[in-house]
C-alpha cells in the first residue's frame, strides 16, 4: 500500500490523537507528511508527550497529492482555523472524495470549512453540540463514516479510529 497521507498539525494538538494513528500509518508502510505552518517547524503535544517537526509547509502542500487526510483534535484545529490556506487545504481535498478522518476537535476545521450541514459525524462532546447547531447530524459513537469521512471522538477511540482509517485506504 504506497499511499501517501497528509496530517493537519498545529501546537497544542492531543498528543494520542496524532501518535496512534500516525504510528498505524507508518506501520501499514504509508508516506505520512505532517503538514504546519512552516516545514521544519517544531510541534508540541498539549500534554508534552509528543513532540514532532512540520515535513512540509501548507503553502507547499497539494491536496491531489495525497490519498488520506487525517485531522487530530486538541487545541490544533482551532489554531488552524484562523489560517485560511488550511480552510482552503480542507475543502479542496473534501472535493477529492479521498478518506477524510478528524477526531475529537478536528471537526472544528471541517466546520470553518463550511462542510458540515447536513453530513453525519461525531466529534468532543462540546463540539457535537456545535455541529448540531450547523445542521449536521450527530451520533455519539467511536467511529462515524459518513461517504469519505471518518470521525471520532476522544482518545478512547483511537484503535477503532484507526482501523477504520486503514480499512479505507485499502478499499
Amino acid at each position: 500500500m504506497a499511499k501517501k497521507v497528509a496530517v493537519l498539525l498545529g501546537e497544542g494538538f492531543e498528543d494520542s490523537e496524532l501518535k496512534v494513528p500516525f504510528d498505524r500509518l507508518k506501520a501499514e508502510g504509508l508516506e505520512v507528511d505532517i503538514i504546519g505552518r512552516e516545514a521544519g517547524e517544531e510541534l508540541r503535544g498539549k500534554r508534552g508527550k509528543v513532540t514532532i517537526n512540520a515535513t512540509r509547509s501548507i503553502a507547499d502542500a497539494r491536496p491531489q497529492d495525497y490519498d488520506a487526510l487525517v485531522i487530530p483534535g486538541g487545541y490544533s484545529p482551532d489554531k488552524l482555523r484562523a489560517d485560511e490556506r488550511f480552510v482552503r487545504f480542507v475543502k479542496e481535498f473534501d472535493a477529492t472524495k479521498k478518506p477524510l478522518a478528524a477526531v475529537c476537535h478536528g471537526p472544528q476545521l471541517l466546520i470553518t470549512a463550511g462542510l458540515v450541514k447536513g453530513r453525519t459525524l461525531t466529534a468532543w462532546s462540546t463540539i457535537q453540540e456545535d455541529l448540531r447547531q450547523i445542521g449536521a447530524r450527530v451520533k455519539d459513537e467511536p467511529v462515524v463514516k459518513d461517504g469519505s469521512w471518518i470521525t471520532s471522538r476522544k482518545p478512547d477511540d483511537l484503535s477503532q479510529f484507526s482501523d477504520a482509517l486503514i480499512s479505507a485506504l485499502r478499499s
